[in-house]
């Protein structure tokens, strides 16, 4: 099999397995808190195993990122528990409006057309998240993932002022801040089934661990656009694996909303990895 296509399998592997971990966390009983240490544990032992010494190194920069990584996905297992799988997923993928709106003040350039029409178009569409939500619960939740998509934004940010080299090591010790972080709640668990202990031992080694590796064996296999758009496979999966083993469905402005920002970012993506690709052909020749 050639190169490109094991790249292209190895992304879409990582998008689905990401996409499990909705319905996982719905499925297990334990509090959020104890969900994300579990998850977080199990998922930087497997970087230790996989990435060795890559996971431990570390700078200023690496400890800040983690910080926002931690952020991520304490957030996101809150809002899901709080409020649909669509509406988390959904609104933690609005993290790309975030950063066409911050990266030009903080790297001082200017704000492209497309950027500005794509910010529009997606605010539309986060808007019908919270039409019709009448439960202060899923409200909650709904503002918990668009915390969580801040945060991501801010680690797309910050991963971008670091080097490459750290980027595993931001993982690493992002889900040790996590464990440290969630460490308390341990103390108010009185049993654990084994059940719970399996599903959230999958968050950690396969939904996390083992994907981020995947992915990362892909990611230098294929081209960037191709990453970006097979990876957009997660937030659609994610509500679908809810509705079928759980049956939660989203409500219609949810799911409009959610088409709305994933194809306006899907688009804007596409335009312009296009623009550079072709950009990158014309300095070649």
């Amino acid at each position: 099999m050639p190169e490109h296509q094991k790249g292209i399998i190895a992304v879409l592997i990582a998008a689905i397995l990401w996409s499990s971990g909705g319905i996982l966390i719905k499925l297990v009983t334990l509090h959020p808190m104890q969900i994300s240490f579990f998850r977080g544990i199990f998922a930087a032992i497997v970087f230790a195993i996989i990435f060795r010494k890559k996971a431990f190194i570390f700078n200023g920069m690496t400890f800040v990122n983690g910080i926002f990584y931690a952020g991520i996905l304490i957030l996101f297992v809150i809002a899901t528990k709080l409020t649909t799988a669509a509406n988390a997923i959904f609104l933690q993928y609005t993290a790309p409006i975030y950063v066409l709106v911050f990266e030009p003040i903080i790297n001082k350039t200017e704000f492209k057309r497309i950027n500005v029409i794509t910010i529009f178009v997606c605010f539309a569409g986060m808007v019908l998240f919270f039409m019709g939500e009448l439960s202060f619960t899923h409200i909650e939740g709904d503002v918990i993932a668009l915390l969580s998509g801040i945060a991501f934004a801010a680690f797309l940010i910050g991963m971008r002022h670091n080097k490459h080299e750290y980027q595993f090591s931001t993982i690493f010790y992002g889900n040790i801040i996590i464990t440290l972080i969630c460490l308390p709640m341990l103390g108010t668990i009185s049993t654990i089934t084994t059940t719970d202990l399996l599903m959230v031992g999958f968050l950690g080694i396969f939904q996390i661990g083992i994907a981020y590796a995947i992915f990362t064996y892909g990611l230098k296999r294929v081209f960037a656009i191709e990453a970006s758009l097979i990876g957009m496979i997660e937030p659609v999966l994610n509500p679908v694996w809810v509705l079928i083993w759980y049956g939660e469905v989203p409500s219609f402005p949810a799911i409009i909303g959610g088409v709305i920002i994933i194809t306006a970012i899907g688009f804007r993506t596409f335009i312009t990895e296009s623009y550079l690709s072709r950009k990158m052909k014309k300095s070649f020749t």
